[in-house]
């Protein structure tokens, strides 16, 4: 029972970090720089977390050798990843960046699954697998399609009303995309996890390799890092600084449920945490996020979203 619990906990901590970011980049202006604050925070955290549990850092040389070079390059998936729900986050809301990726994860993980790459385990598609996938389609569609449709209804039919549609829409697929690069950084860390025997030193260099990708971008792209002070000078609420932290702990806290009750159970236990907190963040507008009222077909789509999911990850 209190695996359960703490896998909910912690899937909407996961929702709850998405939200703090969000609100970091208002500070901070940038979303690369956000991003790089939060993976940053993050290596400190993991790196702490191991050196307090008295474990070595080292890493034997001959496995930079040895092994596929993509193994350990799962972090800028996950630096894009964390980037694009920041943006996502005040055009589509707390709940849509929630679910939109959870489609491009399910159906990625899928593939994945299917052709055995990165030397995961290989499972075919099977009827459960297809009805599920089906499932999370309706789902999404509940929860977000029709909310367009009626938006849509009730709006101005010019030309800018449909601009602004398509523009949601763009949104939505490239937040679906991001989904697909974490089913992807998910299954690069855990091979990278088998190779070191340690799913904790996986998680910190897949964190370490974003950050080094995050603060070359923003070098790039920013060409500067100054406004890294901002929060400090317009005294932002201390909460900002957590994102990384949460994220740490997301991981850290996967590798344990993973142990005790299996990958398929920490799945949906923890999606279903992470829409259950996004629901929260944007009824309540917590964390200064925009407030929207939930609409009971959104918490049916959502729901069909979980058996679907279910279906897939446990059959």
């Amino acid at each position: 029972m209190f695996a359960i619990l703490l896998a909910i906990s912690i899937g909407a901590v996961f929702a709850v970090q998405t939200a703090i970011n969000a609100q970091l980049r208002k500070f901070v202006i940038s979303p690369f720089l956000a991003s790089m604050i939060s993976f940053v925070v993050g290596v400190v955290f993991l790196f702490l977390t191991i050196i307090i549990s008295g474990s070595p850092l080292g890493i034997p040389l001959d496995l930079f050798l040895t092994q596929p070079i993509y193994i350990w390059l799962g972090g800028i998936c996950g630096a894009i990843a964390l980037t694009t729900n920041i943006l996502l986050f005040p055009k589509l809301g707390s709940v849509q960046t929630s679910i939109i990726p959870i489609l491009g994860m399910t159906l990625m993980s899928m593939i994945i699954d299917n052709y055995g790459w990165f030397n995961s385990i290989h499972y075919s598609f099977g009827l459960s697998r297809i009805v599920g996938v089906f499932l999370v389609l309706v789902g999404v569609f509940l929860a977000v399609a029709i909310q367009g449709m009626k938006t849509k209804s009730h709006t101005d039919p010019s030309q800018t009303a449909q601009k602004n549609l398509l523009n949601l829409w763009f949104w939505r697929v490239v937040g679906m995309m991001a989904g697909m690069l974490m089913a992807i950084q998910i299954a690069i860390n855990g091979q990278l996890g088998k190779v070191l025997q340690s799913s904790t030193h996986a998680a910190l260099i897949s964190f370490f390799v974003g950050a080094i990708t995050l603060i070359m971008i923003v070098g790039v792209m920013d060409r500067s890092y100054t406004n890294i002070k901002e929060p400090i000078k317009q005294a932002a609420p201390w909460w900002i600084w957590l994102g990384g932290v949460l994220g740490g702990s997301y991981v850290l806290i996967n590798i344990y449920l993973v142990d005790q009750i299996g990958n398929g159970q920490t799945v949906i236990l923890t999606l279903f945490g992470q829409i259950a907190g996004s629901l929260m963040v944007e009824q309540f507008g917590l964390f200064n996020s925009l407030k929207n009222r939930i609409k009971p077909i959104q918490i049916f789509g959502l729901i069909v979203i979980i058996a679907g999911v279910f279906l897939i990850r446990l059959f």
